[in-house]
């Protein structure tokens, strides 16, 4: 962030940007735009080298989807971040269906799991199978599957996702095993 001050000022402007103050925006921008391209950074390291989607575009389309949110219900900092980095996941999914990843094999990028959990091997995972996995443990389970979403592709703390959620360390640190488990089970078993 530019100041120690700032995330109280990006919390502050995404409570005026929730109060239909669109002016706001374009202060906000400046403040947020290094962890934006933190989160991007991180999200591109897992893709396949060459890969043809670059940090900056994946900065902008994410920041223009988050404009087109009209008048958010920004709850702060964390929330507005985990946001964000969901719909990073979601670009870069899109992307890796348009260039055809998901047909068996093909475009198979190096994504760990160790990024969410140091003790965790690192293995080769496709994104498409990834975001499908965590789409069907969203379907039984929406907090494990967001909590393993904000820390593994968003690169949030484990605080920083307890706060987004409005949850425990504890419970966020549960439901990280938990889903992790499954996740390994369930990519495995592909």
């Amino acid at each position: 962030m530019s100041t120690p001050s700032a995330p109280g000022e990006v919390t502050r402007m995404l409570r005026q940007w929730s109060s239909g103050d669109q002016t706001v925006v374009e202060q906000l921008t400046p403040l947020v735009y290094d962890e934006l391209r933190r989160l991007a950074g991180a999200y591109m390291h897992r893709e396949r080298p060459g890969h043809t989607l670059q940090p900056t575009a994946l900065i902008h389309e994410a920041f223009l989807r988050l404009i087109d949110q009209g008048q958010p219900e920004w709850r702060g900092r964390a929330h507005f971040f985990s946001f964000a980095a969901h719909l990073m996941r979601q670009i870069l999914v899109d992307h890796a269906r348009a260039k055809g990843a998901g047909k068996r094999g093909a475009g198979l990028q190096k994504i760990t799991l160790s990024h969410a959990d140091a003790a965790a091997p690192e293995r080769t995972i496709d994104l498409v199978a990834l975001d499908e996995a965590l789409n069907r443990l969203a379907a039984f389970d929406e907090r494990r599957a967001r909590v393993l979403e904000l820390r593994f592709f968003g690169g949030l703390t484990e605080e920083e996702t307890a706060e987004s959620l409005g949850v425990s360390i504890a419970t966020v640190q549960r439901a990280l095993r938990l889903a992790k488990a499954w996740l390994s089970r369930e990519i495995d078993e592909k």
